[in-house]
């Protein structure tokens, strides 16, 4: 067996890899971009069957918007095609199932989300919603453009480090406040007119390795894809990475299959989203998707 075709036409090949699968399984360790090594292929792809029947149509979008992303090219239109597949799942059934199994829920107020200051010619950028592990917000988004605003209109500046106060760099988006707009559409508008992602993919072409993450503890969804549109990402050995968003019955959304993809390839970004397992600094390192422990 060298393959195996899960529901909504994820294929998992199994040691040996090609370009078509979505990504390969294998006992066996490799450097191959397309091969995720793990302890027991029959585990994880019993896993991994399970996750794409419950979460059929984010498992299949999630394959279509990778294979469709260049990554070699500019951010912005693997950015909106992700947010316009995300906006669709946004309108469906297994959306609508988690937040009905959520239920009613109130993002809590919390001052000064991030905090960022200038010494010299660098801008320190902090998440501070550190009773949530710095989960994402709309007012952390506000927060964190204005703060990136100032090094991308002022030459001035030469370096961004981006990293988190309190025990996690970022968590994701916070859960208590996913499916607050009105809209799908709304949702999309207000993703890419106002895009972090862009903005640190924009502050990347100029300063490359001086746009710089610091992450530690989560490191998850909207957290991970950000930080991977830096030019150099340095992480704590305590860190965690993953991309859990397949069990909302979503995708990344915050320029993810983007910014990950580029530096893992689009089968590895595949299986964090798809197994929903994370992964430990030493194996983010290996893959390109951190450059150096700290």
């Amino acid at each position: 067996m060298t393959h195996v075709e899960l529901p909504s036409g994820i294929v998992v090949a199994i040691e040996s890899p090609t370009d078509g699968a979505t990504f390969t399984l294998s006992e066996n360790e490799s450097d191959d971009r397309r091969v995720v090594t793990v302890a027991s292929v029959a585990d994880v792809l019993a896993e991994v069957t399970e996750r794409c029947a419950q979460w059929p149509h984010a498992a299949g979008i999630c394959d279509d918007v990778l294979r469709a992303v260049d990554p070699a090219a500019p951010a912005f239109g693997g950015v909106i095609t992700e947010s316009l597949a995300y906006s669709t799942l946004q309108a469906g059934p297994e959306f609508a199932r988690w937040l009905d199994e959520r239920g009613p829920s109130q993002v809590p107020k919390i001052p000064d989300p991030v905090v960022a200051e200038r010494i010299d010619d660098t801008v320190y950028v902090r998440f501070n919603r550190v009773r949530r592990h710095n989960a994402f917000s709309t007012d952390a988004r506000g927060a964190l453009l204005e703060a990136l605003e100032v090094a991308r209109v002022d030459p001035s500046v030469t370096e961004v480090v981006l990293s988190g106060n309190g025990p996690s760099f970022c968590s994701g988006g916070d859960l208590a406040e996913f499916g607050s707009f009105l809209d799908p559409a709304s949702a999309h508008f207000a993703r890419t007119r106002y895009s972090p992602a862009l903005v640190l993919a924009e502050l990347t072409d100029r300063l490359g390795k001086r746009c710089r993450a610091r992450v530690h503890g989560q490191v998850l969804g909207s957290g991970l894809e950000m930080a991977a549109f830096c030019g150099h990402i340095e992480s704590s050995p305590s860190a965690v990475f993953g991309l859990p968003e397949l069990s909302l019955g979503l995708i990344p959304g915050a320029g993810g299959t983007v910014s990950i993809t580029r530096r893992i390839g689009r089968w590895r970004t595949a299986y964090l989203v798809l197994s929903g397992r994370t992964i430990d600094p030493p194996t983010a390192l290996r893959w390109g998707l951190i450059d150096a422990l700290v």
